[in-house]
């Protein structure tokens, strides 16, 4: 049975192909772990078909790779929720609009990104510490780091900025946590710092506090 497994996996990473990232991948949901969830689960290799051809209509399908995606949450262990999860059809739209604006506007100033984590569910956004309405729940929202070397003040520096310029338009929410890591949405414009208060988005001062 588990060599059928890895038969199945190595079908399916020729299948879903793409570029490999230089960041670390989140513990259990790194490629080789969403290739062998896929190879078990014919309803999750039927969605993210569906899923896949949706992106490619709207043209974002390479903008991040849909194995990224589809990441649930860091904490997915924890709460013993899925660590891969195809959202809801209705909520496709959000994450296409979220998709234009990383392609658009956020790789151009700090290169290629990696997503840590996108659609969650309401048990396990809840369990990860994610607030009420967040817009993970409707897959408006990634959390994504860059995938090349990058000092923390000159990507917040950056990401402020073409925030300042595009981010109305497009409805952008940023946020930040500790380190390189990053939320952007489609949800509505706005900022926030590590601790959700819009007081303390780094953007305020220009710096990476």
């Amino acid at each position: 049975m588990q060599q059928l497994i890895r038969i199945a996996a190595l079908a399916l990473a020729a299948l879903f192909a793409s570029p490999s990232l230089a960041a670390p991948p989140a513990e259990g949901q790194a490629k080789a772990d969403y290739l062998a969830w896929l190879a078990r689960d014919p309803g999750a290799r039927a969605q993210i078909l569906g899923f896949k051809q949706y992106l490619d209509m709207n043209q974002v399908e390479d903008v991040i790779p849909t194995w990224q995606l589809v990441r649930t949450a860091s904490m997915w262990r924890e709460c013993s929720g899925p660590r891969f999860e195809v959202a809801p059809f209705t909520e496709w739209q959000h994450i296409a609009d979220t998709l234009k604006f990383v392609e658009n506007h956020i790789e151009p100033v700090i290169g290629d990104v990696e997503a840590v984590s996108g659609f969650r569910n309401a048990e396990l956004n809840q369990c990860s510490g994610g607030a009420k309405e967040s817009a993970h729940r409707r897959f408006f929202a990634l959390d994504l780091m860059p995938v090349r070397e990058v000092a923390r003040d000159t990507m917040v520096r950056s990401l402020c900025r073409i925030h300042d310029w595009r981010g109305d338009g497009y409805d952008i929410g940023l946020g930040f946590y500790s380190g390189l890591r990053f939320h952007v949405d489609s949800k509505g414009f706005r900022r926030w710092g590590s601790n959700g208060k819009s007081a303390t988005s780094p953007c305020n001062s220009g710096t990476s506090a």
